[in-house]
């Protein structure tokens, strides 16, 4: 279906995390707005520092997808350690935000193995200052995570965004 949201694990089933649940409303998308997401994962191993993440943003132009580049650390970016992302934007030693901090999810490194699930909870989308090429449209996201070169999860996403 075009321009619906979908999701699928590509690890080709060996990768010890497994995405097993998410859904997100609405469809599309909308900025600023309110964002409904509920997931749930599983993790057969400890994920630790460094965590690299290679994003691969696609955006529908006609029949065609075109690969959007890495601009301002959005779009088609290699991260090299997520961790330290985490660790910037939530300081060690603080506690998670909400509604992570209530369902016991970890927002830092080490991830310990184990089922995490997050029930239905409301996001708030901020009227962002989006480049022009990342507004409304159809997209295309793969998104994997590997550690010393061994991967660890891979996921595909396909949503719409709509921004006012």
């Amino acid at each position: 279906q075009v321009g619906g949201f979908a999701w699928e694990n590509c690890g080709d089933g060996r990768d010890p995390v497994v995405l097993q649940s998410l859904s997100v409303a609405p469809d599309p998308i909308s900025i600023p707005g309110s964002l409904r997401v509920s997931a749930a994962a599983s993790s057969s191993k400890t994920m630790a520092s460094p965590l690299k993440a290679v994003l691969v943003v696609e955006k529908a132009l006609g029949d065609l997808w075109i690969q959007l580049p890495c601009i301002d650390q959005l779009g088609s970016c290699t991260y090299n350690d997520i961790c330290t992302i985490l660790d910037n934007l939530i300081p060690p030693g603080t506690t998670c935000p909400e509604p992570l901090l209530t369902y016991g999810i970890p927002c830092h490194c080490p991830f310990k193995a184990g089922s995490y699930s997050l029930p239905a909870s409301d996001f708030d989308l901020p009227d962002v200052e989006l480049p022009a090429w990342m507004t409304n449209g159809n997209y295309r996201v793969r998104a994997a995570v590997s550690s010393g070169g061994e991967e660890l999860a891979c996921v595909k996403l396909a949503f719409s965004l709509q921004s006012q």
